[in-house]
């Protein structure tokens, strides 16, 4: 197996959102985020699904995740009918802070069935290390091209690498 690079972003100063497009196939494929970092420590980078590169702002993001902490035990986190899907949790630009990500996009070029993410990430904050571990399937049959990131509260992404990548020779 190995990984054909469709798209990246590289983000050097502050923007509200990165989108990565270019899913034209039944491949699964892979986005990798690195050293993302968001300019208010408390927020985290939610993600959307896009049609045409346009985000799917609909209440059709359901979602569970195992928040693991090295400072208190685990939580498990889910939602349902929501309008964005968590991605990387609490990415502050302070201090070392920041995210590193693997997301799986799966169905994402078949328009009848349901577009699933499974992720995987670890964050720094302050002295303590977070990962956090799950999926997200969002509950209509279209097809999507790609996916937007975005601030979950008022500040934007001021850092990080965000690549999309085809799997080839499975």
């Amino acid at each position: 197996m190995g990984l054909v690079q469709v798209a990246t972003n590289t983000v050097t100063s502050a923007v509200s959102s990165v989108t990565l497009t270019g899913i034209s196939d039944d491949s699964i494929y892979m986005i990798a985020v690195s050293g993302a970092t968001v300019s208010d420590p408390v927020q985290e980078i939610r993600a959307r699904f896009t049609v045409g590169g346009t985000a799917q702002t609909t209440a059709n993001y359901d979602w569970a995740n195992k928040f693991l902490r090295a400072s208190a035990s685990f939580i498990n986190d889910y939602d349902t009918n929501q309008t964005n899907t968590r991605a990387l949790n609490n990415t502050g630009d302070t201090g070392g802070e920041g995210s590193n990500g693997i997301f799986y996009l799966y169905n994402f070029n078949n328009s009848s069935k349901y577009s699933f993410m499974s992720m995987e990430n670890v964050t720094e904050n302050g002295n303590e290390s977070r990962g956090y571990q799950g999926g997200t399937v969002y509950t209509v049959q279209e097809a999507h091209n790609g996916v937007h990131f975005m601030n979950n509260g008022s500040g934007n992404i001021t850092s990080g690498t965000f690549t999309l990548y085809r799997q080839v020779g499975i």
